[in-house]
């Protein structure tokens, strides 16, 4: 506190002034911009909140036909489980990073895990179907990186179209892009009526 009282008791009046409307401008920007990206709907579960980019309509449409679509949300295949601080850290870093790439239009046309998200999927798939792999079908454990040094394979190498789908799985159910459920634009409306 005392380094504060050392900075602001040699400035002016008119800088404090200037220093409080600056830091008013960047905290109101920064609350835009948060509002703008929905940055409150990824907090919960709601697979929703991940057609807030539009880029993830047809994952949402391919997911909510499938049979994870009625027991497993977004957040429990693509975010780790082991604790609540590892969750949130990883979705709001894997957030930013998708934010980065849409903001420097560098998003790929066909989305595809990078290592981290790899890994993390392979974990909760193995998590969610551990009796499976170990009693039935005896595949045991293996996880990411193994699969990385060869010493086995994916789980996606060999359920490929679970649980988004293939190329055709849009194509294969009618209907589906219609009804995810887009969000409402952020944009007030006397806003929008300016525009026409």
């Amino acid at each position: 506190m005392k380094l504060i009282d050392k900075f602001t008791s040699k400035l002016s009046h008119r800088q404090k002034i200037g220093l409080i409307v600056v830091a008013g401008i960047v905290v109101g920007l920064a609350g835009l911009f948060m509002y703008l990206l929905r940055a409150h709907t990824y907090i919960a579960d709601d697979p929703a909140a991940c057609v807030n980019c539009h880029i993830m309509t047809p994952y949402y449409a391919t997911w909510s036909h499938s049979s994870h679509g009625r027991d497993a949300t977004c957040n429990d295949c693509h975010v780790p489980h082991q604790n609540i601080l590892q969750k949130y850290a990883f979705k709001g870093m894997d957030g930013m990073k998708h934010v980065a790439y849409f903001v420097t239009h560098s998003e790929r046309q066909s989305i595809m895990a990078e290592d981290a998200s790899a890994k993390v999927i392979m974990d909760n798939c193995i998590r969610c179907h551990t009796q499976l792999n170990q009693e039935f079908v005896k595949t045991g454990r293996i996880d990411y990186m193994m699969t990385k040094r060869g010493d086995g394979v994916a789980c996606w190498d060999c359920h490929r179209n679970v649980p988004h789908g293939g190329m055709n799985a849009l194509t294969s159910t009618p209907g589906a892009e219609s009804q995810v459920p887009l969000p409402p634009s952020p944009v007030p409306s006397w806003l929008q009526s300016m525009k026409n």
